[in-house]
Formats: C-alpha cells, structure tokens, sequence
C-alpha cells in the first residue's frame, strides 16, 4: 500500500494541532524522543504514550492511547512492526484522522485495517524528516 502523497502529507502536518506519539522516548539521545521535541518546536502538542513515564518533554504520559482523556490528530508510533496491530486498533477507535509509522516500520495488515477504518495511514517515514522536508522546519540531529 502505497504512502500519501505530498499533497496530503502537507494537509496533515497542517492541520493538525495534537500528536500522540506512542513508544515516546525519555532518554534524549533516542530518536522517539528527538522527533516528538522537534514536533513540540514546530508547535505541536505532544501527547506521550509510554507505560514506564509520568511525564515526557513535559506534558503528562498515559500508558495507552486509551487511556488519553484528550484528542489528538495524529498518531506516531516508534513501537517494533511486530508491536502494531493491537496499537492499531486502539487508534481505530480513537479520534486520530491519521496513523504514522516511523522510518522502518512497516505492517501491511494493521495499515490495511487502518485505512478501511476510512483513516489516512503513513508508513515506514519519518514525521520530522517530512516536516522539514514540506513545511521548512530545522532537523533536529
């Protein structure tokens, strides 16, 4: 299944305002915390999902999209390929117009069940890498 284009891609960056980042990172030298910082930079809410953390970048982490009391526009995950489908179904459930896999995760059947929720899905490709590389912002290296 095939990424949206860059059309579609800059709509979503656009508009949305919340971004729950599932597998959101507390050590800052791991890419799953980099990436939410520079979203918080672009101006994003960040909304960490992560078991183990009260609080991320400083905004209060749940311990799953379910359990996150307020809406979102996105859902980025850094979990393993093989971690997906139930996170999947969770975001199907969820407000989230759009389901993000970061660089290197790929799972076609939980992308399929995504977008016949009628959901935009992204995969394999990195939310801040695209941000940059559409809508002008600075990487964070």
């Amino acid at each position: 299944m095939p990424n949206p284009d860059d059309a579609t891609l800059i709509r979503i960056l656009s508009e949305a305002k919340t971004i729950a980042v599932v597998g959101c990172s507390k050590d800052s030298t791991k890419d799953a915390h980099r990436v939410p910082m520079y979203l918080q930079i672009q101006g994003y809410r960040i909304i960490p999902v992560n078991p183990t953390a009260d609080a991320i970048l400083g905004e209060k982490a749940y311990t799953s999209l379910s359990a996150v009391p307020v809406p979102y526009d996105v859902v980025d995950l850094f979990r393993p390929s093989r971690d997906i489908p139930p996170i999947a179904d969770e975001a199907i459930r969820g407000p989230a117009a759009t389901v993000w896999m970061q660089l290197g995760i790929y799972n076609a059947e939980a992308a399929k069940k995504v977008e016949s929720s009628g959901k935009t899905v992204v995969q394999g490709r990195c939310i801040m890498r695209e941000h940059a590389r559409l809508l002008g912002g600075t990487l964070l290296e």
